[in-house]
């Protein structure tokens, strides 16, 4: 206890009124000390603490020695601060007390200062309470671990828990490094380890002499209602919320295709025909707009910046809205931690209510979040989860134990969700699912309008970002283009046009985009100058009736050699600034060349200006295709259901075709109780370079991953009249396959890798193929 005698109290009174400097260097060691008290001792006061940020470092709480060290010095500090003030005071009081001529005079000066010396007081009275408490806590803390409640309380030896003595001494050394330990009862005694480790974690066999109803309920089925479609988007337009640039862009975006959407919205349930729909509750966290993230999109909104990913989001709302499924919409961290029920702490303890919702879907950044703060309900409940992934992540980069083994680790993969969890812009490749996004569609009479007002000679350029014109040689294409055409651009500027336009070039600034919309209308040529990589503006300009120029990539981009793709989780061989464009639509709407070579690219564009084309948009990126594509998603992709029982198909299940080139579903196989329906698949064995996906492809159909168990076998191999004499189960995201030149056959080990991208000229695969719905390459003609 630190007490302070009544001439001392009037001593530092007068030190503290002269001494304005000594006043703020007092409060200050004050507040500095309060403040070091509650950081070294914050594991035993921070029990109820909401959880830090993912992006901060994670500290250990000291230990019972160290911080009975902390409380020795904080006193001895303490001691020390009023003894100087002490010796301070006096020396004032022998050299400036008699300079007073009046006693009124010192009254005056002394009175100001009575209630900083009392709330001075009171602080050093509280520093010292509190470290009495806390003394006594960490002495009672001691003490119960050595208690007879550790004897009562012995590990159990159960085989069916090998894990549970290893937590309990994990708990022994580590239960303060997070105060939500404390928070689900966790006192440093064994009983309360193996309470939490057999009722929280389930790493430990229940307690016999445990009220097992204490313990935290399984999770039980969502109540289930009946999906009905939605008529107006208002409620939607409420869920989004307000406050940043993003929701307000993807707000107009949603009132702009309102009309289309509710009329696809009717089509579709004509289409169903009444079919019932289970209501599903959704959860939608978009990570990339939390402030923990970085929120950069927000500020670029209005600058010109990347929009693609607001696009889809704001498309997705829409689209899961209307279907008619209970949304729920986030864009903070602390909102996140509210919806999932996580625990207070940094994040190491299971949620504290099971999920309350169907389906999460979120991007990478939201899934990082997720991890950080839902301990082990992640990996409980990850098959919920739902990645948003503009580019993609291929099997062998989302297998964390592969990737590190084969080099394929990333910043982005090593996840271990099935890879069809991932959902991506364009269908990049079949391994995961393609969500995609909307354009807006023309009725016949703005189609017509379009067609009569074009200006054949006119040209506008994909770049809103002034370094997108920095790309290398693009001033011998341009000065080509400007011959012909007149050319026009959208790139964002402040005060001054930016040096990087040639002065040729019509520069409009960055347009909002009913107005973007109008310049598309005019144009002939929407030109790309090889980045941005699989934008939504192509699909728009091609949807206004343009023609889009491209160019062609040789050798194609990929993260063995350009500095985009470094990093991110794919493989995967670009040929072109748009390779959806280039492979599903092609002449006369899309021209891909090598803007290297000066002749093709001027015989090019004479081409396109004697071309006439009529608006054309995809039916996969309208309302109606992608609230197609995503009611099946959300009906019949299921990643939490046991696997099927038997795995491989059973004999007699496959049969060879009638031309003995591949294999098909066998009549008398009946169905394998997945989705797709087993009935649409072709197995075909590749070329030696080839992969699965390709040599889909060139056959008319698409890879479908999900098929791969049904011909991961030997008999596989031997209907096809593939000879082995060995057989061998190895992980490897190019299995099944047989060595070429030799009888060696290889079936999938882990079935996380089966895989439709990758190939090596030394395997031929046992590729899965289906057939597709037609301008909905996601679907398989029985798929809806």
């Amino acid at each position: 206890m630190i007490t302070v005698n009544a001439d001392g109290k009037i001593m530092v009174r007068r030190c503290l009124v002269t001494l304005r400097p000594f006043r703020i260097f007092v409060l200050g060691i004050g507040f500095f000390t309060l403040c070091f008290l509650m950081t070294s001792l914050g594991g035993q006061f921070s029990a109820k603490r909401l959880g830090d940020s993912p992006f901060t470092i994670r500290t250990e709480v000291m230990g019972a020695l160290e911080s009975r060290g902390v409380l020795r010095k904080m006193s001895d500090m303490l001691e020390l601060l009023m003894k100087r003030m002490d010796i301070l005071a006096r020396l004032e009081n022998s050299s400036d007390l008699h300079k007073a001529d009046d006693g009124r005079f010192l009254l005056d000066r002394f009175q100001p200062a009575s209630g900083l010396m009392e709330r001075i007081q009171a602080i050093a009275q509280n520093v010292s309470d509190i470290a009495i408490k806390v003394d006594q806590i960490l002495r009672n803390s001691l003490m119960n671990g050595k208690s007879n409640r550790r004897d009562q309380c012995e590990v159990p030896r159960d085989p069916k828990y090998p894990d549970c003595a290893g937590k309990v001494e994990w708990m022994r050394a580590r239960w303060t490094s997070d105060p939500c330990y404390a928070f689900f009862g966790v006192d440093g005694t064994e009983c309360s380890f193996l309470i939490y480790l057999s009722e929280v974690e389930w790493f430990c066999p229940p307690l016999p002499w445990r009220n097992q109803t204490a313990a935290l309920p399984s999770p039980a089925p969502l109540p289930r209602g009946q999906a009905a479609f939605r008529s107006d988007l208002t409620h939607l337009l409420e869920l989004v919320g307000t406050g940043k640039e993003s929701l307000i862009f993807m707000k107009k975006r949603i009132r702009h295709l309102g009309r289309q959407w509710l009329r696809a919205a009717r089509r579709l349930e004509q289409k169903l025909e009444g079919r019932r729909r289970d209501q599903k509750h959704i959860l939608i966290h978009i990570g990339f707009l939390t402030e923990e993230s970085g929120d950069v999109f927000s500020p670029r909104v209005l600058k010109g910046g990347p929009l693609g990913e607001m696009v889809q989001w704001a498309d997705i709302l829409a689209a899961l809205f209307l279907l008619g499924h209970s949304l729920r919409v986030t864009v903070s961290l602390k909102e996140l931690q509210s919806n999932l029920g996580v625990p207070p702490g940094r994040g190491n303890c299971p949620l504290t209510i099971p999920l309350p919702f169907d389906l999460i879907y979120t991007d990478y950044h939201g899934l990082q979040q997720m991890k950080q703060h839902m301990g082990l309900s992640f990996k409980k409940y990850s098959c919920r989860i739902r990645v948003i992934d503009t580019f993609g992540t291929e099997p062998a980069y989302n297998h964390e134990e592969y990737a590190t083994l084969r080099g394929y680790r990333t910043n982005w993969g090593y996840w271990n969700l099935q890879p069809t969890q991932f959902m991506t812009m364009f269908p990049h490749t079949p391994d995961n699912s393609f969500m995609g996004f909307v354009s807006e569609e023309l009725n016949r009479t703005e189609k017509q309008f379009i067609k009569s007002n074009k200006v054949s000679n006119m040209a506008v350029v994909y770049g809103k970002e002034a370094s997108i014109w920095k790309v290398g040689g693009k001033e011998k294409f341009l000065a080509i283009l400007n011959k012909y055409m007149e050319i026009h651009g959208t790139v964002y500027y402040e005060t001054q046009r930016p040096p990087e336009v040639p002065a040729f070039v019509k520069n409009h600034g960055l347009l909002p985009q009913h107005e973007f919309q109008q310049l598309l209308r005019k144009a002939k040529l929407f030109i790309g100058f090889g980045f941005p990589y699989e934008g939504p503006a192509p699909l728009e300009a091609i949807a206004n009736g343009c023609v889009f120029l491209q160019a062609r990539f040789n050798p194609p981009h990929s993260s063995l050699n350009h500095e985009f793709f470094r990093g991110k989780p794919t493989s995967r061989e670009v040929s072109s600034q748009h390779p959806y464009a280039e492979a599903f639509i092609g002449k006369p709407h899309v021209w891909t060349v090598d803007y290297n070579n000066s002749e093709e690219f001027e015989a090019a564009i004479k081409a396109i200006m004697s071309t006439q084309v009529d608006p054309y948009l995809p039916y996969e990126y309208t309302c109606e295709g992608m609230l197609e594509r995503i009611h099946a998603y959300v009906q019949h992709q299921d990643f939490c259901a046991a696997p099927e029982a038997g795995g491989p198909a059973g004999p007699g299940a496959l049969a060879l075709a009638p031309n003995a080139t591949h294999l098909v579903w066998a009549p008398r196989g009946g169905g394998h109780g997945g989705w797709p329906p087993a009935r649409s698949l072709q197995v075909w064995l590749s070329e030696g370079r080839h992969a699965c996906s390709e040599t889909c492809r060139r056959r008319g159909l698409v890879c479908e991953p999900t098929f791969f168990k049904l011909l991961n076998t030997k008999d596989a191999f031997l209907q096809l009249s593939i000879a082995c004499d060995s057989t061998e189960a190895e992980m490897n995201h190019l299995y099944p396959a047989v060595a070429e030149g030799a009888r060696e056959c290889y079936l999938q080990k882990e079935p996380l890798l089966f895989s439709c991208a990758g190939f090596n000229s030394k395997y031929r695969r046992l590729c899965p193929c289906r057939d597709y719905r037609e301008g909905q390459v996601a679907l398989c003609r029985d798929c809806l």
